[in-house]
């Protein structure tokens, strides 16, 4: 019973670095913005069926889909800016309804284009065992908790050493205040949407070489996302990874002890024991950096 229990942590560890790269898109622009980007699931799905069309149509690695899904991907998150910047009053709920609706619109092209047919890589490597000691996992799901980890110390750096970074930070905490430093507030929050799209790309092809990708996974990895970032609390990077981790953590132990069928409902119950007695998230704006 023990070794049935290490594994589930171990495995709810590696899901963790998983949803971690998921959420930390959706989590950058809500901490600059202040609004839930309802289509960022749909673009993590795009980048992933970029990589099953790399794959399947030139019989090549996924990850060498990666640039190709880079300028896809960023173009349509700069398009969702595009229309969200174009709202001028009540932005934060009329956001919700234009991004819900663009996910809608990204959900029935992906439909279209790919059908509704369920896809995995066919790279044999990606599905190999890993083993340590009495734990196992595939190679895709250490190789992308890794580049989860790598990506978030970067963004983290980013936020808090680059003046870019800087830049997304003041205009977060007080955007008259930063116009009056001499920040955009504009090209800020532009870049904030183009480094989710590039968070979301990796995100994607490491989906689609980790598991199994179909048309309506985007509107769940979204709420995910959204969850993550509640639990994490506006603007931390070390907490979208600790709450992410947790919520795998969480989602993996309720599979192996109880039942497949009360994953969704667990991550659900812990997303609002959180919000109800931590409303500010696990690293909530008093112990946030970056």
């Amino acid at each position: 019973m023990s070794d049935l229990i290490l594994q589930s942590l171990f495995s709810g560890l590696l899901t963790g670095g998983s949803y971690a790269l998921i959420a930390l898109g959706l989590a950058v622009v809500f901490g600059t913005m202040k609004i839930i980007n309802l289509a960022h699931g749909e673009l993590v799905l795009l980048a992933a069926y970029i990589a099953y069309m790399t794959e399947s149509g030139l019989k090549i690695n996924p990850l060498l889909a990666i640039p190709l899904a880079l300028v896809v991907v960023c173009i349509a998150s700069v398009l969702v800016y595009f229309f969200v910047s174009k709202i001028k009053k009540d932005r934060e709920l009329n956001s919700l309804l234009l991004t819900y609706g663009i996910g809608i619109v990204l959900t029935n092209a992906i439909l279209l284009i790919w059908k509704s047919d369920i896809h995995s890589t066919s790279n044999a490597w990606f599905q190999e065992a890993f083993v340590l000691g009495s734990l196992y996992s595939m190679n895709s799901e250490l190789l992308f908790f890794i580049v989860s980890l790598v990506l978030m110390l970067g963004g983290w750096w980013w936020l808090a050493k680059s003046w870019h970074g800087r830049a997304v930070r003041a205009v977060a905490s007080n955007r008259d205040a930063a116009k009056l430093m001499g920040i955009n507030p504009q090209w800020t929050e532009l870049i904030s949407f183009v480094l989710a799209g590039v968070l979301a790309t990796f995100a994607g092809v490491a989906l689609y070489s980790s598991g199994v990708i179909q048309p309506a996974l985007g509107e769940s990895l979204t709420v995910k996302a959204f969850i993550i970032t509640v639990l994490a609390g506006a603007g931390s990077i070390p907490g979208v990874l600790v709450g992410a981790i947790l919520l795998g953590v969480v989602e993996s132990l309720t599979i192996t002890l109880y039942s497949s069928a009360l994953q969704e409902l667990t991550g659900m119950l812990l997303f609002l024991l959180v919000l109800f007695v931590l409303p500010n998230g696990l690293f909530g704006a008093s112990r946030r950096r970056g």
